[in-house]
């Protein structure tokens, strides 16, 4: 990580999302009309440029990188049942900042397509211009978080009152999601829960942490979840194909140089293919989707 993220940690709760052993990190699209999903990203998200190409540009906060977006005119539309992203997540730093975005959005009649409170945060839910879904949400303090006694966490689905967070909410000028602003987490579609059990806390060491019918949720450091898969439209799909739009890849990176070690030993165990690029560990995850470890 650069030395602009690193210091930009210090000042993160000990707590956070990505201050726990092993954390997702970025995500990367691929898109039909880049300049247009990248100016939406920008204007309507928040997000920033820092780096574009002549194929792609990467968008964060603060000088962190969060989503890269490149362009593939020959990519086939993906099909609504195709395992690869339900949504990526963008944990801003407090309920204020939840509320100013949430008013930028009406600013702008953003369509919504839903808000939760899940007791452990509280989310709103949209996509963006090609259909790839989104979170904006904040995290509640985790003493309000409560364990069931297998270490669990309890979450639920229920109405988030978006008229009380609009009318909290600051309503002066809004520049851009606040710095502190991250990935909290990455939902995935994928074809099987017993699969993605075994890939996501056996092989990747990422510890269940919450069940829905037709879902898991996992993480790391008692966090709710850095990683869902669900199979509410993706139940026994086939193997994602390669030249696909939506997610081309996900990062996970990893604080704990020994989680890291044994998870390239079980994929090496597994004869899963590994190759390695600027340190980076690359693989295609068990429903056609590129995973990076990166430590």
């Amino acid at each position: 990580m650069t030395e602009t993220i690193q210091k930009q940690e210090t000042t993160l709760p000990v707590d956070h999302a990505v201050v726990m052993p092993a954390f997702v990190e970025r995500s990367h699209l691929i898109v039909h009309d880049l300049p247009a999903v990248s100016a939406w990203y920008q204007r309507i998200i928040g997000l920033s440029p820092i780096e574009t190409g002549m194929s792609g540009v990467t968008l964060g906060v603060a000088g962190r990188p969060l989503l890269t977006l490149t362009s593939d005119g020959s990519a086939a539309k993906a099909p609504r049942n195709a395992p690869g992203l339900f949504h990526h997540a963008f944990l801003v730093p407090d309920r204020e900042q939840l509320g100013r975005w949430l008013v930028h959005a009406a600013a702008n009649d953003v369509r919504l397509q839903g808000a939760s409170d899940h007791l452990v945060s509280e989310a709103i839910y949209l996509a963006d211009p090609e259909g790839n879904g989104i979170e904006i949400y904040r995290d509640r303090p985790r003493e309000e978080w409560r364990y069931q006694t297998d270490g669990m966490v309890e979450m639920n689905t229920l109405p988030l009152d978006l008229q009380a967070l609009y009318d909290e909410a600051p309503k002066g000028d809004w520049s851009g999601l606040a710095a502190g602003t991250t990935i909290g987490h990455i939902h995935l579609q994928v074809s099987d829960i017993p699969e993605a059990d075994a890939f996501f806390r056996d092989v990747l060491g990422l510890d269940l942490m919450a069940r829905y019918p037709g879902a898991s949720f996992f993480a790391t450091g008692r966090y709710h979840h850095h990683v869902a898969a669900n199979i509410w439209n993706s139940r026994r799909a086939p193997k994602r194909q390669g030249n696909m739009t939506g997610l081309a890849d996900y990062t996970i990176r990893f604080r704990d140089a020994k989680r890291h070690a044994a998870a390239l030993r079980k994929l090496d165990a597994l004869e899963i293919a590994v190759s390695v690029e600027d340190g980076v560990h690359r693989l295609t995850d068990p429903w056609g989707l590129g995973l990076k470890l990166a430590v």
